[in-house]
């Protein structure tokens, strides 16, 4: 956890001098023009917004860090593999229905891009794959 923190704060750290760097740069490059005309606002507050959001995720897993009061695995530099969670969840190797909603979000995405005719028959799709994917072991061979 250490290291995320660390790294989020390098980020940070980067994308506000960037931002720095990037409206300085504009400012020079057009000097015909007051400052306040010179800058371009699109990039300049797009990357100070990257900054502070990255700022946001390292002051969150900084704040998590602390609260979970000891240190995870992956901090310790003598740790083994062994000595991490290995629960990961259950996951059906056999199921259809993550593709059936890929299929979904592919009419959905078609559908925005050429015809909103097919909004209704992706959102339909999707119904049907998200309830099968829900209820998958409560019939058939895999119940329980």
């Amino acid at each position: 956890m250490r290291a995320n923190v660390g790294m989020w704060w390098v980020i940070c750290g980067f994308f506000g001098a960037m931002a720095a760097l990037y409206t300085v740069w504009n400012i020079i490059d057009h000097p015909q023009f007051a400052w306040y005309h010179a800058i371009e606002w699109v990039g300049s507050i797009a990357l100070l917004f990257v900054a502070l959001m990255s700022a946001l995720i390292a002051f969150y897993l900084g704040r998590v860090h602390v609260a979970q009061g000891g240190e995870m695995p992956e901090d310790i530099v003598t740790a083994d593999i062994d000595d991490g969670d290995p629960e990961t969840g259950e996951f059906s190797p056999w199921s259809w229905w993550p593709i059936t909603l890929a299929l979904a979000a592919a009419f959905f995405a078609v559908g925005m891009a050429v015809g909103t005719w097919l909004i209704p028959i992706s959102v339909a799709i999707f119904v049907v794959a998200i309830v099968g994917w829900v209820y998958e072991y409560y019939r058939g061979n895999f119940a329980r």
